[in-house]
């Protein structure tokens, strides 16, 4: 009869040994077992998650990182988990990782820069076997803490500077933004507003590339620029096309740094009984949830995120096993995606 499983006094936690011992196997048996490793024995593999779920044996990342002096998780840094973008980002690097024996450890930063110095110094008392971070900018501090860590960082949705000693997966913000300006003008729009809000760095490179589209045709305005720091949203969407289509001379088209913004203003359009793309046109970037149900169906940009996920996260895998990187930055480019609102 095998023994009941002992409890540490101290915390009453059943450990692996417990495991092993109610399953009947050797405690690196356990081990694999629950790592999923391809080696062992499905037969095995059931028995040990049967007496782990009937002890209610949760593993212990500490002991485990430090028994094997090799962490296994990964902390990851994003803005925010109300935008669909960064949420497909995340599920792409969790589906990555997790076949690999890596758990994700995530901080949501609400493009704070203290908020996220603070973020990475608690993850990194959790000693992660790498980071993954969202963009390139940041304060020096920050900049010197991550390069400081002692483990490997990949970042993600920007593209960094050639020999910049950086590894990266993204694309050109900056040059997307260009490609849908200059889409705007070949339909004929000479007054195109952009509208943006939050105003974080993939945001204003979205603008540079509208401000030099704008500027190469001779149609460069500075009071068509619409920019509101505060969080972008639908209703925020609304307000901006209320605003912008009461400015005089009138706009004939808006580009939007994001498409909730975008879907906000064809709501309000449809409110106002403005035709679009008849009285103005409209467009968005990141070709989000919906964008192709809107009325009409919304022109954007569309990004890839969840490639930019797997890649960033398969990428950093090679690097905490110490792998050669062919390239250390990847542009997955972006798609241009014209529909009936432009």
């Amino acid at each position: 009869m095998t023994a009941p499983p002992r409890r540490p006094r101290s915390t009453g936690r059943v450990t692996l040994d417990d495991v092993a011992r109610a399953a009947d196997v050797s405690p690196i048996t356990v081990s694999r077992a629950l790592r999923g490793e391809r080696a062992v024995d499905p037969a095995l593999v059931a028995r040990v998650r049967e007496a782990a779920d009937r002890l209610g044996y949760a593993p212990d990342p500490a002991a485990r990182a430090l028994a094997s002096r090799r962490s296994t998780h990964v902390a990851v840094l994003i803005p925010m988990l109300s935008n669909a973008l960064f949420v497909d980002l995340l599920e792409a690097v969790q589906a990555t990782l997790r076949p690999a024996g890596y758990q994700t450890l995530i901080g949501v930063t609400h493009y704070d820069d203290v908020e996220e110095a603070q973020l990475l110094r608690e993850q990194l008392l959790h000693r992660p076997a790498g980071l993954l971070v969202t963009g390139l900018e940041r304060p020096e501090p920050t900049r010197r803490l991550i390069a400081q860590a002692g483990v490997p960082v990949v970042h993600l949705m920007e593209l960094a500077e050639p020999g910049a000693g950086l590894h990266c997966v993204g694309l050109s913000q900056q040059a997307a933004g260009e490609a849908m300006t200059r889409h705007l003008l070949e339909r004929g729009h000479r007054r195109i507003a952009f509208a943006a809000a939050q105003l974080d760095t993939r945001t204003r490179q979205r603008l540079a590339g509208w401000r030099q589209a704008m500027q190469q045709a001779g149609l460069h305005d500075p009071v068509l620029e619409w920019l509101n720091p505060a969080p972008s949203s639908l209703a925020l969407g609304g307000v901006m096309f209320e605003q912008i289509i009461g400015q005089r001379p009138p706009v004939d088209a808006i580009f939007f740094c994001n498409d909730d913004l975008a879907q906000g203003a064809l709501l309000a359009a449809l409110r106002r009984g403005v035709r679009v793309p008849q009285d103005i046109a409209v467009a968005g970037f990141n070709d989000l949830t919906g964008s192709d149900q809107m009325v009409p169906p919304l022109t954007t940009v569309r990004t890839p995120r969840a490639e930019v996920g797997a890649q960033a996260a398969a990428m950093l895998l090679a690097l905490m096993r110490g792998e050669p990187v062919a390239r250390p930055s990847v542009d997955l480019g972006y798609e241009l995606v014209v529909r009936g609102s432009s």
